[in-house]
């Protein structure tokens, strides 16, 4: 088994950090688990509520393997749910990215799929 990371870094609009997350976690966060993520940390940088000045927002998931980083791709690719929630997200964010990665001694393996 190798351990795949899905992050998503988000910088919120100037006091929108909290509204961000909130609705990330009551309504993001199902539809991920559904297609197979596990939210392992959720952190807010700096790690303070900021009303004047934007915050960043980094979730990281985690996936058993490439295959399921796979499935998991190819269930959300077609969701309209998750393309809708993204949009509707805009009114809290900034800029946002998502990132996959694995552990170095991982990745040879992972080459394997």
């Amino acid at each position: 088994m190798s351990t795949v990371y899905v992050i998503d870094t988000v910088v919120t609009k100037p006091g929108r950090a909290r509204d961000f997350v909130d609705a990330y976690l009551r309504d993001y966060a199902p539809g991920a688990r559904d297609r197979g993520m596990r939210l392992e940390h959720l952190v807010v940088s700096p790690p303070v509520w900021f009303t004047d000045a934007p915050n960043t927002v980094i979730a990281t998931w985690t996936l058993d393997s490439a295959e399921d980083w796979w499935a998991m791709t190819w269930r959300g690719r077609p969701d309209e749910s998750v393309r809708g929630w993204w949009t509707r997200a805009q009114e809290w964010i900034l800029d946002r990215s998502r990132h996959t990665a694995a552990p170095a001694d991982e990745v040879d393996g992972l080459n394997d799929v």
